[in-house]
């Protein structure tokens, strides 16, 4: 029996076009406007996922457009696969990050698994060798079955597809708060090496140059995995597992080496690259097409497909993993066929193209759709969204600042150690290989992962970050602590921090309180971008996080990579030597709203966020490098969730020393959350010259010792706690909560 779809009238009239997504306004805009007739089956469902927000950004462009794209070391911003940063020398670092929240909300294993494929795909289908993976994980609170479930099979997909790849999974960050429990997120970034002779674009021009489509056969997998990140979850309703695409970590190795191939000794008659990510053959064909102002003629009977009986529809719309889609010079089609033929993947030509900007499917000999090519890439309505300030904000501004109670430090500072997102991660990174390819220097656990660039004396230093409590309190502070917090990780392993790429977590943009959260957030990430010069060269957006109408916290995601210029500043954060000095950068004052403390004690957050000044952060963050690289610094932490206590607890752990510490304050205020702090160990002998750079920017606090106590001193209490005790609390607590 076939399957007969709808006619150009029924889609009219039944309204199929609202079920993918499409407003009806939309569907106007395309008849009347753009096509002039009613849109066909086919044509319609590529109109409704290169609409959808994950394709065409049609609410979050005008938020983007905030954002500082630009600078000297900057030689690709946003609009191809990834972006890219000069590091001297004739190389770059290629990085991006992607989110795939939904899909790994429904199917946690593949849902992780192909985020993680997809995002590497991004980064080779720019010429780079990707050398590197992190990660970004919320989750609710470990409670519950469910979310010791999503967590397992969310970690064993990332660390199932990066080992099997043989690309590090290097480090990433996981926090856990109720309003994730029906909506984790799951954003993965990937970082990459090249040589700026090999940059490629993605894009199709010269008039009769072959389309090829390159690895993995077409299945029914994925279909419309745009649109589905563009909807919200509803309790109870079983949702789209074929939304969700399987990925094979085997075949993008070939993948990726056959195209990395293709790309450095075939660099003659390659003419564009990309990646079949979201939207499939759609969105990799007509972005290409459009990116050079070309047509093309795709026939589909020739699309390599596993399933029988496929329809235009679906070829087009499948996101099946591992394709790639390239351009090549005309009658140099059958060299790319023998190179991937040696890799045993498929290399075929499905189309070619031409100057007249349409976009033309043939199917069985039949035109299935004739488009104008930018109405898909380039046309997608733009919409400014409404936005009004949540009241809670104002709720918030009244509240009294919030003051932990204290009985008894030592206790508290046990319990702190003990809260999943402050406690070791080591049970989630051991299943990573972060050592394969043995470039690793600085392997997860401390502030940044550090990655030596081969052949040189450089190394890279990659984070992801950020804290979507201070960005629940005040959006657009706490999206410029979020930047502020990636460089500090990244400054503190002794790194210059280059620029970022970010997921942008959100909500409903039809709420006018989400879109606020977003709008303001991005003036705060943009400021910090500015004043930190870390340009934002990639990324992506990723709204509708919702379950049952109640959003995740805004989560802007920053990964930032910076630059280590000799493997001699290479810093990490634990006290290496007894005698060595302790010295604290930066004021501490009692900010304690949107703290881990306040969630610990009243079970939830509010107030006012604490005062941030970027030109103070920026201070600091100069000081410290400068410290680092006239090699003054034993080790350096910087200080975040859970304030100095836990920041200094945690520079013991590895080596097991003890610390003596004095520091003039109540003792609430050790576990304050104040910002642009960083808790630094300096040798004896260094102490003048230290001290000489740093002035009034930092205070000697305290001494490390060889007796394997933790021993703070304040103005009302000694906090007394054996290292071994600490390391073992904050060891085993998420563990015991997996049990």
């Amino acid at each position: 029996m076939t399957y007969l779809e709808p006619t150009p009238q029924q889609i009219k009239e039944e309204k199929i076009y609202q079920q993918w997504g499409l407003t009806d306004e939309e569907y106007r805009l395309i008849a009347e406007e753009i096509l002039g007739r009613m849109p066909n089956y086919t044509e319609t469902g590529l109109f409704s996922v290169m609409w959808s927000e994950h394709c065409s950004y049609k609410n979050s462009k005008p938020v983007l457009r905030k954002f500082p794209t630009t600078g000297p070391q900057v030689l690709q911003g946003p609009g191809e696969g990834a972006g890219i940063v000069d590091i001297g020398d004739g190389q770059a670092v290629v990085f991006k990050a992607e989110s795939h929240n939904h899909p790994s909300a429904v199917e946690p294993y593949e849902g992780a698994a192909t985020g993680v494929g997809g995002i590497i795909r991004d980064i080779f289908s720019m010429g780079a060798r990707p050398i590197a993976v992190l990660d970004s994980l919320r989750f609710g609170e470990l409670d519950n079955p469910r979310t010791k479930y999503l967590l397992e099979e969310i970690v064993a997909g990332i660390s199932g597809y990066g080992n099997c790849i043989g690309i590090p999974t290097v480090g990433g960050e996981v926090a856990f708060d109720p309003c994730y429990a029906g909506n984790p997120l799951v954003n993965a970034m990937c970082v990459g090496l090249i040589d700026h002779k090999d940059i490629q674009k993605g894009q199709a021009k010269g008039v009769g140059n072959a389309i090829m489509y390159v690895g993995a056969k077409t299945g029914r997998d994925g279909i419309h995995g745009a649109t589905f990140a563009s909807e919200e979850f509803s309790e109870g309703e079983e949702q789209q597992r074929s939304a969700v695409q399987v990925g094979d970590p085997f075949m993008e190795k070939l993948l990726l080496e056959a195209c990395l191939e293709l790309i450095l000794d075939h660099s003659d008659i390659l003419v564009g690259i990309q990646d079949m990510g979201a939207a499939g053959l759609v969105s990799s064909s007509s972005e290409m097409a459009s990116k050079a102002g070309s047509g093309l003629k795709l026939y589909l009977d020739d699309v390599p497909q596993r399933e029988t009986g496929m329809t235009p529809y679906e070829m087009m719309l499948s996101e099946s993993q591992e394709r790639m889609l390239i351009c090549v010079e005309k009658g140099a089609e059958d060299q790319v066929v023998a190179l991937f033929q040696k890799y045993d993947l498929d290399a075929v030509t499905i189309g070619e193209v031409t100057d007249d900007g349409l976009y033309r499917l043939y199917h069985k000999g039949v035109e299935v759709a004739n488009l104008p090519v930018d109405a898909l890439a380039e046309d997608a309505p733009t919409y400014y969204k409404e936005y009004q300030e949540p009241a809670r904000i104002k709720e918030f501004a009244n509240l009294a600042d919030f003051v932990p109670t204290v009985a008894n430090a030592t206790e508290t500072l046990e319990k702190l150690l003990q809260q999943p997102t402050i406690a070791s991660k080591k049970m989630i990174y051991e299943t990573y290989d972060a050592q394969v390819r043995t470039n690793t220097v600085v392997l997860p656990g401390s502030d940044a992962a550090v990655l030596r660039v081969r052949g040189t004396e450089k190394a890279l230093a990659m984070t992801t970050d950020c804290n979507a409590r201070y960005l629940y309190l005040n959006p657009e502070i706490g999206g410029q602590i979020a930047v502020a917090e990636a460089a500090r990780n990244i400054v503190a392993s002794g790194g210059k921090p280059l620029a970022i790429t970010d997921c942008l977590n959100y909500g409903s943009p039809d709420k006018p309180e989400v879109f606020w959260e977003l709008w303001t957030s991005a003036d705060g990430i943009a400021e910090a971008c500015r004043v930190l010069d870390t340009p934002v060269i990639s990324g992506n957006v990723s709204l509708y996080n919702e379950t049952d109408g109640k959003a995740i916290y805004p989560t802007p995601m920053i990964g930032m990579v910076g630059l280590v210029e000799n493997l001699s500043h290479i810093t990490t954060q634990e006290f290496k030597e007894a005698g060595d000095l302790i010295y604290l950068v930066g004021e501490t004052s009692a900010d304690f709203n949107g703290s881990e403390i306040q969630k610990m004690q009243l079970g939830r957050i509010e107030g006012k966020l604490m005062a941030f000044d970027l030109a103070t952060e920026k201070a600091h963050q100069d000081l410290v490098l400068a410290a680092i690289q006239a090699g003054l610094v034993a080790s350096a932490h910087d200080c975040a969730e859970g304030g100095l206590a836990v920041a200094i607890a945690e520079a013991t752990f590895k080596n097991g020393l003890g610390v003596t510490v004095k520091v003039d304050l109540p003792k609430e205020l050790l576990f304050a959350e104040t910002q642009s702090r960083f808790v630094l160990s300096v040798k004896p002998e260094k102490q003048a010259a230290f001290e000489a750079l740093a002035k009034e920017l930092a205070q000697p606090i305290g001494q490390v010792t060889t007796d394997g106590e933790i021993r703070l001193e304040t103005a009302d209490e000694v906090v007394t706690l054996s290292v071994q005790r600490g390391k073992e609390l904050w060891e085993e607590a998420i563990p015991c909560l997996m049990k």
